[in-house]
Order: structure tokens, then sequence, then C-alpha cells
């Protein structure tokens, strides 16, 4: 027996706008948030009709009417994109990525919207990593921080750089070389 859950007649999420943030969001449903590090741009046109995004009194509300369990992750979901945009242009994002070998020293460098990832595991052709529009790296001694103010393109970049160095065919288990996130906006990840 599946158990469903009953609509909602009406669901309604908001979420403060900060003093130094200005919002617009245009009849195609595309949001462009501006605070003092910059401007990030998104595009929610993809979502139900009958999800509404308005702005009202300083606030973003996020509503709709005869609400399923869908409809209410999505609501949830928007919400949470704006509080991350929000803490973007205000804060920003850095990873701390951490630089591990064994035997043969990695060299890292920035050319460009590329990592360039240079013997590693003593391999002769480097490996490369896309830096994604809006971001920046930095490679410094044995870290590479990557900043930005989209938490989505500054995790994409993280992982494009952290999937460039994944071992294949040997024991990760023995072989750890590679270049790790240890430090997502200075609080150290615990594993």
């Amino acid at each position: 027996m599946v158990m469903h859950m009953p609509k909602l007649e009406y669901l309604s999420k908001s979420i403060d706008i900060p003093e130094d943030v200005k919002v617009e969001i245009d009849e195609n449903r595309r949001v462009k948030v501006t605070g003092p590090l910059g401007t990030i741009e998104k595009d929610f046109s993809h979502i139900p009709k009958k999800v509404n995004i308005k702005i009202e009194n300083g606030k973003v509300i996020v509503d709709s009417y005869d609400v399923t369990r869908r409809e209410k992750a999505i609501i949830g979901t928007i919400i949470a994109h704006f509080r991350n945009m929000f803490k973007g242009v205000r804060e920003g994002y850095v990873y701390k990525m951490k630089i591990i070998y064994t035997h043969f020293p990695i060299k890292v460098e920035v050319k460009g919207d590329k990592v360039i990832i240079n013997n590693f595991m003593g391999e002769r052709a480097p490996r490369i990593a896309k830096i994604l529009k809006g971001v920046e790296v930095k490679v410094e001694g044995e870290d590479v921080i990557v900043k930005g103010i989209d938490k989505e393109a500054v995790g994409q970049t993280a992982a494009n750089i952290q999937q460039a160095t994944k071992i294949k065919d040997k024991d990760p288990r023995v072989f750890l070389d590679g270049i790790y996130v240890y430090e997502k906006d200075g609080k150290p990840l615990v594993r």
C-alpha cells in the first residue's frame, strides 16, 4: 500500500532580502541578485507555472496553490538558491584544496580558464581541469584556493580539479595522490 502526501491547499516560504542586496525578477523568471561582491543571474523558467516567485516588503516570496510533494520540494529548493545567492554576493565562497603526493611531486598551475596538473603519478601528459566562469583559482604552495560568488560554480570547479586527479586501475587506499577539498568557507571537512 502506497501512502500519498495529501495536497496542501496553499504553501508559501519567504526569505528576507539583506539591505545591501538588490533582487530583480523578470517576466521570464530570470533572477538577478546584485550585492557588494558582484551579480549572480539564475534562470527559473523551467519551474512549473503554478509556483510563483515575487518580491514583497523586502522579502522574496515563493508560493503555490494545490501543492503536491514535488512542488513543495521545488519551493524549498528555490528558497535555498536565494539563500546561497545572498551569501555569495555578500561574503563569497572559498574552497581550499590540498595537493597530496607520495612519489612524484605534482606541479599545478593556472592558465586562463584551465588548471594544468603536471607530473601526476609520473605521467608525461598533463591533466587539465576546467575553471567555470566567475571563479578564481590560485595555487599557494601545497594549497589550491578556489573563490567565487556563485556556490554552484565554485563547487563544480573544485569537483573538476578533484576529478582530474582521479586514479583509475589502482587501489585508492594505497595510491592517495590527488588534489582534495579540505575546507569550505573556513569550516574544515571532517570525514
